[in-house]
């Protein structure tokens, strides 16, 4: 029966809602007083079964909620024969339960979109060479699949054959579409805009970086700020504490009208839904432009941050080394790059791969005598000729002469933390190469975006050379840089960071970082939907974009700031409510439920707006 009246709830609220409108009618039109009352009492218990059994079922848990206050204030309207009192009272509240379910279900509209993405069936390769169409369920790691165009990628794989563009956007929030082809990672829930594709299953289920976003939005969806805490235990003891008011109101008045019109207004429901609502909304925006805040917590610690710590090599660098720097002396250039890629292709240094993708396509010549000398680079024969290809002490040990303007140039790359690649021909200087590692596009204007957003000290700490590090620092405007450093060195600073009062976010890669990444009161992720990243951090930039950065602080304050606002909305709207009962002739119980219904819509609604934030350039 109880079971029956819940599922019922918005079925009973609209034959209430007909009823009470059936009693107002009768009574402008026909004006019989008995069709009226019994109309009226009809609603009233009808309205009132629902939420009677909701309050009942929180007091056999010795909770006293705002079903109890709706109950006790319905039951002495009625004992006072106050019939209009008492249905629109009900009616209200279970409109006003209605609405809410409605708009709170927008702003978990993330979280649905999200499952809605998830795959359901997928192409798996049977034994007979054949593809068959079965439910993802079915797929398990190894399986071979195929993904058409146009369909959903099943599962976390790789490609195994076959090229085509993938929009990535349920996993980083990037709309563009990512060109995969033979050895390229796919993830599941991903869409393939074009070609096909034959993939390897390497995770299955919830185990995919998709299962694992739904699983950890839905958790911090379902989180619980300290804000949200402590108005739990608030209206935990301020309901029971309204009961109280309003029994001693009629002690003292003998107005039971007035005390249970206290009831209505004192209902703390729009305190106890405003904080939720802002975390849920807040929490959803960020999963849809690739923004994981593992918790509410998280926003509330991430909105006060003033120091920002990065890891270089990956975070605020590409990563992967590239030559910036080209300098030529004398005649026979084109012969020397020739030469130099020929050494070069048979290195598997990381240095070797960078100049070899400088130059480019030139005629390459057999290389013979290869000497390796350690720590300063290659000597070798190319065709018939002397070619030494390092450092510049390897250019002293082969008696190469350095003009003034070759050293000057040396000086110069070295400062601006270059690594350098001297080629000499037959002892002649030709070629002088600066390798070093790129900042990210775009590092710069996300770096000033987020002092905008409050972040007074941003730090870089690496294990590169302090000179290296110091040149990153410069071009970037940072307030702290910091070279040679270990994992546990990291850790350490951050610590002291922590130490001096300092709130602290440190963003990293999520593989060596993880102390860093945990010690820190907020770990960033540059995630790339990696297992490591998803698990160490608190929040997750899904796509390694660095430019999601300035969203999510900006989120994180917005959502702190909309939560705020629901607090103030939610405790003036009592406050003025009670005032106007106890000061006011104009007040009674219907109007009073009525501004607490709209109370709850209006922190619902305010909430509702962080869906749609984003931050201004």
């Amino acid at each position: 029966m109880q079971r029956f009246i819940f599922k019922s709830k918005n079925k009973i609220a609209l034959a209430s809602g007909i009823l009470i409108a059936i009693a107002f009618i009768n009574h402008w039109t026909a004006g019989s007083v008995f069709v009226s009352d019994l109309a009226l009492i009809i609603a009233s218990i009808i309205g009132a079964l629902p939420i009677a059994l909701q309050a009942y079922q929180a007091l056999r848990l010795k909770l006293v909620t705002i079903d109890a206050l709706v109950t006790i204030a319905v039951l002495g309207a009625f004992a006072i024969r106050n019939f209009e009192e008492s249905a629109i009272v009900t009616f209200l509240f279970l409109f006003g339960a209605y609405l809410e379910q409605r708009t709170l279900n927008k702003t978990r509209s993330a979280i649905k979109e999200l499952v809605e993405m998830a795959p359901e069936t997928a192409w798996k390769q049977m034994e007979d060479g054949e593809f068959l169409e079965v439910d993802v369920e079915d797929v398990d790691v190894g399986d071979v699949l195929l993904v058409k165009t146009g369909a959903k990628v099943p599962v976390d794989g790789t490609v195994l054959s076959g090229e085509g563009s993938i929009n990535e956007a349920s996993i980083t929030g990037e709309s563009l579409p990512v060109a995969k082809g033979k050895g390229s990672e796919v993830y599941a829930g991903t869409i393939l805009d074009n070609g096909t594709l034959q993939i390897m299953a390497d995770r299955v289920g919830e185990d995919t970086t998709f299962g694992r976003i739904i699983e950890l939005v839905e958790e911090a969806q379902d989180s619980k700020s300290e804000a949200e805490r402590f108005i739990d235990r608030f209206s935990k003891y301020y309901t029971p504490a309204v009961l109280v008011m309003g029994l001693l109101i009629w002690l003292i008045s003998r107005d039971i009208e007035l005390a249970i019109t206290i009831l209505v207004l004192g209902c703390p429901g729009a305190l106890v839904i405003g904080v939720p609502v802002s975390n849920v909304a807040g929490i959803g925006n960020g999963a849809r432009h690739g923004v994981l805040f593992k918790g509410s917590e998280v926003i509330g610690d991430f909105s006060r941050l003033d120091t920002m710590v990065f890891d270089k090599t990956g975070t605020l660098t590409a990563g992967t080394p590239s030559v910036a720097a080209e300098e030529y002396y004398g005649e026979g250039i084109k012969e020397a790059l020739g030469y130099l890629a020929s050494i070069e292709r048979e290195s598997d240094h990381p240095l070797a791969k960078a100049v070899l993708e400088a130059i480019g396509d030139v005629p390459l010549s057999p290389v013979e005598n290869t000497e390796v000398v350690k720590g300063g680079g290659v000597v070798a024969v190319v065709d018939g000729r002397r070619v030494a290809v390092g450092s510049v002490s390897l250019m002293e040990r082969e008696n190469v002469k350095l003009s003034a303007q070759a050293r000057a140039d040396a000086s110069r790359l070295e400062e601006e933390g270059h690594s350098l690649v001297l080629t000499a021909v037959d002892g002649e200087l030709k070629i002088m190469m600066g390798v070093r590692d790129q900042i990210r596009p775009g590092v710069k204007e996300v770096l000033q975006r987020l002092k905008r957003l409050g972040v007074k000290n941003l730090v870089v700490l690496s294990g590169d050379n302090q000179g290296t590090v110091d040149v990153v620092s410069r071009e970037l405007g940072l307030t702290e840089a910091h070279g040679n450093m270990l994992p546990e060195d990291k850790a350490e600073h951050i610590k002291s960071l922590i130490d001096q009062g300092r709130i602290v976010a440190f963003v990293g890669d999520g593989v060596n970082d993880s102390p860093s990444l945990a010690l820190a009161q907020i770990g960033i992720a540059m995630g790339g939907g990696t297992d490591v990243a998803i698990e160490t951090s608190d929040v997750v930039l899904m796509n390694s974009d660095f430019s999601r950065l300035p969203h999510a602080l900006g989120l994180a304050k917005a959502t702190a700031r909309n939560m705020k606002q629901n607090i103030v909305i939610a405790v003036g709207v009592v406050m003025v409510l009670l005032a106007s009962v106890l000061f006011s002739d104009w007040m009674n119980m219907s109007i009073g439920m009525l501004v607490h219904e709209g109370s709850i819509l209006a922190v619902i609604l305010n909430g509702m707006r962080l869906l749609g934030y984003r931050l201004r350039r």
